[in-house]
């Protein structure tokens, strides 16, 4: 390649890495390091998964600004037809299966089709993490609100019921929010200041101290500490 051409393919690389305050990653698991003190350190591998701005949202068009993402890649045969023109269209060549959104106070249309860089997270920064945690399928009170449950003798016919919920003939009905029995897991949660303890770009993973929400290999979004940041 002529000087000349790879100058201008260095510098048009350079303009396409779009550094936000969130991005998408994978959980690869748990695992566990050591410091220099000797201090051992539980920590969540993240898999650092490339992202692609697949469309630019404005408040003038759309009536709100953000940044549509595109991630977890796949074969093109795989994915929706659909799907692999809306991501031509923002001239992305890779073929990604998942689309979010970040909302933004402001945007630039210019990095449509832009590859997110991780140059905003670095060790000792704080994060939140948002995730789907696990999902546990139907559970009982004492499962799921960590009820002390009845007497385990027998006869007691009283063991992991939940115990009376009536109101009598005032108000006659069960009160909303009355904790039942019912589907446990499988819900959107965040847990923020987590800190960052190792990016390593060269392998594609970055460590997290503490456990975050979802199961292995479960899409995770990872995003500034909004708290740590108002300090």
């Amino acid at each position: 390649m002529a000087p000349d051409k790879k100058a201008a393919a260095e510098s048009a690389s350079e303009k396409s890495v779009v550094n936000l305050s969130s991005f998408y990653g994978q959980k690869a698991g748990m695992t566990r390091i050591f410091d220099e003190q000797g201090n051992h350190i539980p920590v969540t591998v993240i898999k650092l998964i490339p992202n692609h701005i697949s469309q630019v949202k404005t408040k003038e068009k759309d009536g709100y600004n953000a940044y549509q993402v595109a991630y977890y890649e796949k074969r093109e045969k795989l994915v929706p037809q659909p799907m692999v023109g809306h991501l031509k269209k923002a001239q992305i060549t890779p073929v990604y299966t998942l689309l979010s959104e970040l909302r933004m106070d402001k945007v630039d249309p210019a990095a449509l089709g832009g590859k997110l860089g991780y140059e905003s997270f670095k060790p000792s920064a704080y994060v939140d993490v948002a995730g789907t945690t696990k999902g546990k399928g139907y559970q009982g009170v004492m499962k799921r609100f960590n009820f002390a449950g009845g007497p385990a003798a027998h006869g007691s016919m009283f063991h992991r019921r939940p115990g009376s919920i009536g109101n009598r003939a005032t108000p006659a009905r069960v009160f909303k929010l009355k904790k039942l029995p019912g589907h446990m897991g499988d819900l959107e949660q965040t847990v923020q200041n987590l800190m960052v303890v190792e990016v390593n770009l060269d392998k594609g993973y970055m460590l997290i101290k503490g456990s975050v929400p979802g199961s292995k290999n479960g899409f995770v979004r990872i995003s500034k500490a909004i708290k740590k940041a108002r300090e």
